[in-house]
């Protein structure tokens, strides 16, 4: 059986164990047992693309994180320019991972299904191991696509039993938001807080400040939200929601975790935010706020005051950060002529050039080892160095809990006990208890036969 230790930071990882699936943190004691679903073959199959055509149309399924849909497009005709052959159909499938996710399963019962399909972090695991994504290895030999550039950490997210799932394209880390002039105020130093104990020093001082923010630390809610940020300050308490495929969202870490962020709402130093809690930040109702990297452009260009940003705070173990965002997926429903086509274009945007300008025009981390490295690159660090914070944050990250990423409705469930915590001042342990009992179930159902 293939593990990795959990109490590692990603680079840690990777440094006992190189890139195998092992060292990436996504291997189990063997590899699901699936079945052909369509046409294509079989995730346990190989299929030989050598003298494959690609075809001349493809559509791909997106949700345009980070407002991104006019960077999407003009990449496609930078794609076009490359591959006059290969017409790119843009789709709208939705307006958050989760709306694009579930419109893709529905899509799986019939014909009406995508050539290239964006899928985040807590959702691709799922189709993966119902048969119902093709494996990339072969593709990424058959297109020429350069896996050594893709940023390790990056690119593990994606793998399983030493087989490639999906290629990176939107991903981010957490990281703290800070306004400046709100900082100056309440005397504090031009930095985010190191540790969460810091962090609770510093409330106080903010909300006697005079700063006009409604409290000074202000928290997201929803899936792809709440729980992914959580998971830092659980894991630095020395806690997980779960050791691989072992369950552990109730546990004692969790508990404290979550008390301790209530207590900052009793206290009246942070409140959840009823829409989006970046968006909130930006119109000055909050002096502070943990986001992905991803929200970087807009808030830069929303924000009527000087914006800071640094890495998470840590805990009393230490700093950890999760990755996040969403990459880019092949169903096993095309055609080898669609599926070739698709890799093609997933090749294209993996490239330094295209991962630059999605970079540069989203804040999302640039996914090429070459991109972060390119004089481009270093421009926009130097120009503005929030952009490079998140890179900077990669040295402390490691994958995320399986309870959430790999159990279906995982993140769901741990985000209800979240919202009943903070929003109704429910007990931790008893809204812990449920989801521990419903992700449990949801493992015992929907995982543990097909491992």
């Amino acid at each position: 059986m293939n593990t990795t230790s959990l109490t590692l930071p990603r680079r840690g990882v990777l440094g006992l164990a190189g890139l195998g699936a092992a060292g990436l943190g996504l291997a189990a004691c063997s590899g699901p047992s699936t079945t052909t679903a369509g046409s294509g073959a079989s995730p346990t199959e190989s299929v030989d693309y050598s003298g494959v055509e690609p075809a001349s149309s493809i559509t791909f399924w997106t949700n345009h994180p980070g407002k991104s849909q006019a960077v999407e497009q003009e990449l496609i005709e930078r794609f076009n320019v490359e591959h006059p052959d290969i017409e790119v159909n843009l789709v709208t499938a939705g307006a958050t991972y989760d709306e694009i996710s579930q419109k893709f399963q529905a899509a799986l019962t019939g014909s009406d299904v995508p050539d290239v399909v964006l899928l985040s972090d807590v959702w691709w695991f799922r189709y993966m191991i119902n048969g119902q994504l093709a494996p990339l290895n072969p593709l990424i030999s058959a297109v020429g696509i350069d896996a050594d550039d893709y940023q390790p950490t990056l690119f593990g997210d994606y793998t399983y039993q030493d087989e490639q799932w999906a290629l990176p394209y939107c991903r981010s880390t957490p990281v703290f938001y800070y306004n400046k002039a709100h900082w100056a105020l309440a005397g504090l130093p031009d930095r985010g807080p190191e540790t969460w104990d810091e962090f609770s020093q510093w409330l106080p001082r903010l909300a006697a400040a005079g700063t006009g923010a409604q409290v000074p630390y202000g928290l997201g809610k929803g899936t792809g939200n709440a729980t992914w940020i959580f998971q830092n300050m659980v894991w630095g308490n020395g806690g997980a929601l779960s050791g691989e495929w072992e369950m552990t969202v109730d546990s004692e870490e969790v508990l404290a975790s979550s008390d301790a962020v209530r207590k900052m709402i009793t206290d009246g130093f942070a409140a959840v935010s009823s829409s989006d809690q970046a968006a909130d930040f930006s119109a000055g109702l909050y002096s502070s706020v943990i986001g992905s990297t991803g929200s970087l452009s807009g808030l830069l260009a929303q924000a009527a005051f000087e914006v800071g940003n640094a890495f998470l705070p840590a805990g009393p173990q230490g700093l950890f950060v999760p990755t996040g965002g969403a990459g880019l997926a092949v169903p096993v429903k095309r055609t080898p002529e669609q599926q070739v086509a698709a890799a093609t274009f997933i090749k294209f945007m993996g490239e330094a050039d295209s991962t630059s300008y999605f970079s540069q025009n989203t804040g999302y981390m640039p996914v090429s080892v070459s991109a972060q490295s390119s004089d481009t690159m270093q421009a926009t660090y130097a120009q503005t160095p929030l952009f490079k914070t998140a890179i900077d944050q990669m040295e402390h990250t490691r994958s995320q809990d399986w309870a959430r990423v790999f159990v279906p409705g995982g993140d769901q469930s741990t985000v209800t006990a979240w919202e009943s915590v903070q929003l109704q001042g429910a007990a931790s342990a008893a809204v812990w208890g449920t989801a521990q009992a419903e992700v449990l179930k949801s493992y015992e159902t929907d995982v543990e036969p097909l491992l």
